[in-house]
Order: structure tokens, then sequence, then C-alpha cells
């Protein structure tokens, strides 16, 4: 049985396609490149049977987004006052879909109650939620996962060796028997 033709195929193959194919340009899995990861936002939720408010904080920055429950469709004209922490703020409307909340300062790590007073046209509304502000966590300490390319191209790798392998062992083992047909 001759397997130097598929053998060779699955070579060639395995090299063009093999690990240095998979990873694109700028997308080779070195710890050089990894991606830095993002913290998430604090942020706060507060639903009632008529509205759902949920806050987000940037720095001393609370930006609000309002929806009614039942059908998720965004309030767009409404007035909302935050108590947060025991201090008072009035939400300034800002686009189509959001508020804003200008804190006095940054909030400080923990947890903090929130109280929104909402009206929109004849609708009065109270709603209560809890703002959880965690320390940032640094993106040297984060675990680094390889995806699932970087493990096929590995397979591709070792699968391509052993191709090599078992190619080379075959010629050789051919030779030996051309040998020991010819000196008997």
């Amino acid at each position: 049985m001759n397997l130097t033709h598929p053998l060779a195929a699955l070579l060639v193959t395995a090299t063009l396609f093999g690990p240095s194919a998979w990873a694109g340009e700028g997308h080779d899995h070195s710890e050089a490149s990894s991606p830095a990861v993002e913290q998430a936002l604090p942020r706060f939720a507060a639903v009632s049977e008529t509205f759902e408010l949920v806050g987000v904080l940037s720095g001393q920055q609370i930006t609000l987004y309002l929806d009614r429950f039942g059908d998720n469709s965004p309030v767009r004209e409404a007035q909302i006052e935050l108590d947060i922490d025991g201090t008072k703020y009035k939400a300034e409307k800002r686009g189509a879909d959001e508020y804003a909340v200008m804190l006095h300062e940054a909030p400080v790590e923990g947890v903090l109650p929130v109280t929104a007073k909402v009206t929109a046209g004849v609708e009065l509304d109270l709603l209560a939620g809890e703002l959880d502000i965690h320390p940032a966590s640094h993106g040297d300490d984060a675990v680094h996962t390889p995806a699932w390319s970087a493990y096929a191209a590995w397979g591709t790798g070792g699968l391509a060796a052993l191709a090599l392998l078992a190619w080379s062992g075959g010629r050789v083992m051919r030779r030996r028997s051309l040998r020991a047909a010819s000196a008997a």
C-alpha cells in the first residue's frame, strides 16, 4: 500500500492551514496582544408595576434609562428625582431616551440605597434599588483563556508533525525492504 501521496497532501494542507494560518493579522494570541479586561460600570435597577429605571455610574455622572414595565418602551417625557444615600438630585433630559444626574462627588465603595421618584404625565411612582460599587480590578490579574481556535491550531500542527513522521518512517521502511530484497 502506497501512502506517500495522501500523507504528502496532508502535510502540505497542514502546513498551509496550520497554526500560523489560523491567526490573522494582529491576532496571534501572544501575551503582548492579550485584550484588556474591561471593568463593568457600576449600575442599579429599580422596578415597579409601571416603570423600570436603570442607572449607570461613570465617575460623578449617573446616566438613567427609564422604560415602561409592560412593553419596555422608553419614557421620553418624565421628571426623575433621585435620593442616593440621603442626598437628593434632579435628573436632566439628555438625548431622546436618557436622563442624567451629576453627583457632587464620586461615591465611595460600598452599597448605596437609591430611591427614585418618577413623574410621567399623570403617573407618579416611587422606585427603590441599590448602587453596588466595587473596587476596580486590575487587568493584569485576569486569567487568559485561549480560544478554541488556538487549540485547533495546535492540534493541526500536531497532526502535521505526525503525518511527516509517518511519511518519513514509511520511506525508511521501503528503503530497508528494497536493500534486503537486493541483498538476497
